[in-house]
């Protein structure tokens, strides 16, 4: 009998080992996530080098990776739209390491791209608007078009003849453009560049004639005098100073022209709820440094921030917008 007990005893020790040890071996296996972050953060920008986008994102990384106490980089990716750099932030790991500065391409590719490499509404999870400008009409200084209609006069009198730059196909100064031409029933060539450095340079040289650019992007050369705007496209003028006394294309003679252009912060879907706090955040403190705030209401942004909601409910109220215009304008990336 006593040999029975015994047994019983160190049959039961032996199990409550190996499940102690299993136990252990658990929680070796599936150790608590680190406190975010503990590791540089990567911030895509789908453009080249030198446009607004690449000013906003750069501008912005300083003060997030000084909040952050980890710097973020930026990663030009640009071609193909946005849709490169876009689509590799959504086969991203969703651990809040990687980010994308979305700009209204975002939401308008879905409509004119027949096939995209990602899901666009299940791929992404807002972060924060973080803000909204114009698109501005410019030339170069010693360009003989003074004005929209001088624009439209001479498009009209050589169909086809004259171009537009803009920082890539389906980016809002692409669309911009082709409103403007399909309102003024006019024939402007589109030559799409890798992001607004590369057109701005072909724009200095003479390689084309017109650009919808960002107001970022080409307002230094706007107030140097290399460039000469020609007119804002939101519905009233910019409060910028060096556009503020530049007309709207609607009262050019365009009536019910209106083209923004914006920027966003989105992480890849999945991303933990508390990471996506914790950037929103830093973002927010970033747009209302006074570094930044000279940085880019000089050239016209209107700082938003918010939260993720808010930002999903306007780029949702954008994409809206923008089908309807692209389908009732057979707007395309051609």
């Amino acid at each position: 009998m006593q040999n029975t007990m015994s047994l019983a005893r160190a049959r039961k020790a032996i199990l409550l080992s190996l499940a102690s040890a299993c136990a252990f071996a658990g929680l070796v296996a599936t150790p608590a996530r680190a406190a975010f972050p503990d590791k540089p953060i990567k911030l895509v920008v789908p453009f080249a080098p030198g446009g607004g986008t690449d000013l906003v994102a750069r501008t912005m990384a300083i003060t997030m990776g000084q909040e952050l106490g980890q710097p973020v980089i930026i990663d030009n990716k640009p071609g193909a739209g946005t849709i490169i750099g876009t689509d590799a932030v959504a086969k991203s790991a969703p651990d809040g390491y990687t980010m994308v500065m979305a700009t209204v391409a975002h939401v308008v590719n879905p409509s004119i791209q027949p096939k995209l490499p990602y899901n666009h509404e299940k791929a992404f999870a807002p972060v924060m608007l973080v803000g909204i400008s114009p698109n501005v009409l410019v030339v170069r200084a010693d360009s003989p078009l003074k004005s929209v209609k001088d624009l439209i006069d001479a498009a009209r009198k050589n169909p086809g003849k004259l171009s537009f730059a803009s920082q890539g196909a389906g980016t809002s100064a692409h669309l911009a453009g082709e409103l403007f031409k399909n309102l003024t029933k006019t024939h402007i060539t589109h030559i799409p560049y890798r992001g607004a450095g590369p057109a701005i340079t072909d724009l200095l040289g003479g390689q084309v004639d017109v650009m919808f650019a960002t107001a970022a992007a080409v307002g230094t050369f706007v107030e140097s005098g290399k460039l000469r705007a020609l007119a804002v496209t939101t519905a009233t003028r910019s409060a910028a100073h060096s556009l503020a006394q530049v007309p709207t294309i609607a009262e050019s003679g365009v009536p019910g022209y209106v083209a923004d252009s914006w920027y966003g912060l989105y992480v890849p879907a999945g991303t933990p709820a508390d990471v996506i706090a914790r950037l929103n955040a830093t973002a927010k403190k970033a747009v209302q440094t006074d570094a930044f705030r000279k940085r880019v209401e000089s050239e016209g942004l209107v700082i938003q921030g918010g939260s993720p909601q808010d930002f999903d409910k306007y780029a949702k109220g954008e994409e809206a917008r923008w089908r309807k215009v692209v389908k009732e304008n057979n707007i395309t990336t051609e």
